[in-house]
């Protein structure tokens, strides 16, 4: 069934997963390549059951390990981040086509609305919540990974720093705060990564340069003096954007340059507003989708990756920070 999503159209989707039993079959075959095993133990000997009756929330497919110490029911969905949601999987197939098709993102009201989920009339408040939800769980799934953050950028590698939300307004009931500071990494010809940082100081700069690039790339910066002692450890260049100098050879910022601006027209344009909460998952989309602008089967490989997460319950993802 992958080779019928080699790209992320919405209408082949939907015409290809229409019912929950195709859904399961597929999401099994995301999960499970090699054949159905226990979510508790591994075990392969699996038994499954059949429902006598259908019920609205329950999954059609559930299974039941043979294992004798065992013996874990568990259907397609147990430990996911589908794992005990009321949305249809047709829907949530469609919202993750919908989500990465979208280069500059999509926002809940607006996935809501497509989806079904919230009302077209503004006046009805319903769904909102939901929607917000739905599309944070997948975003949940784009973050890199704890493994594939530990390897170094390598070759050429341009580092840049940003902020991200608007003047402050005295109107606003809020407290002024400083505007919540960005830094982004990337490989010419590869990927981009992005974390927050706490303040543009020399030692936050500098450390994240030397822990996210290998010792033998090159480190292409602005004139920011935080980043003189890059040259201690990494071959180091400069571009003096205040001396109206953007190119120098092969020494410049435009890629990362371009990438922030990218995320912030997603902000401005799409997410409108950003909580300083969540505004990591809001980079882990654009840095996810990104770095797999040229990813054929883009579909297939973000349903195995929600299908490798845990659950993100709605209580943990509205929780203080």
């Amino acid at each position: 069934m992958q080779s019928e999503f080699r790209t992320a159209n919405v209408i082949d989707i939907g015409k290809a997963l229409d019912t929950d039993e195709k859904c399961l079959a597929f999401l099994e075959q995301m999960r499970w390549p090699d054949g159905i095993r226990c979510v508790t133990c591994g075990c392969d000997r699996i038994s499954k059951i059949e429902r006598k009756t259908a019920s609205k929330n329950v999954r059609s497919n559930l299974y039941q390990c043979l294992e004798k110490t065992c013996k874990q029911q568990f259907t397609s969905t147990s430990g996911t981040i589908f794992d005990a949601s009321h949305l249809p999987l047709t829907k949530w197939f469609t919202a993750v086509a919908m989500v990465i098709n979208a280069k500059k993102g999509m926002s809940a009201m607006e996935l809501g609305r497509n989806l079904g989920i919230i009302p077209l009339d503004s006046r009805i408040k319903k769904g909102r919540k939901t929607a917000w939800y739905l599309a944070h769980r997948i975003r949940e799934a784009m973050a890199e990974s704890e493994a594939d953050r530990t390897v170094p950028l390598s070759g050429t590698v341009e580092a840049d720093e940003t902020y991200v939300g608007g003047r402050y307004d005295k109107r606003r009931k809020r407290a002024r705060y400083e505007k919540p500071g960005v830094m982004g990494l990337i490989e010419r010809g590869g990927k981009v990564r992005t974390m927050r940082i706490s303040t543009p100081s020399k030692t936050v700069l500098v450390n994240n340069v030397l822990t996210h690039t290998a010792k033998d790339a090159t480190i292409y910066t602005d004139e920011a003096i935080a980043y003189k002692s890059v040259g201690k450890s990494r071959k180091h260049e400069t571009v003096t954007h205040i001396k109206l100098e953007w190119v120098r050879g092969d020494c410049h910022t435009n890629s990362i340059e371009n990438f922030w601006s990218l995320f912030k027209r997603s902000v401005i344009g799409s997410f409108h507003q950003v909580s300083i909460k969540h505004l990591q998952r809001y980079m882990n989309e654009c840095e996810y989708k990104f770095n797999n602008r040229k990813n054929a089967e883009l579909f297939t490989s973000t349903v195995a990756r929600m299908c490798a997460i845990k659950p993100l319950p709605y209580r943990q993802l509205i929780s203080a920070e």
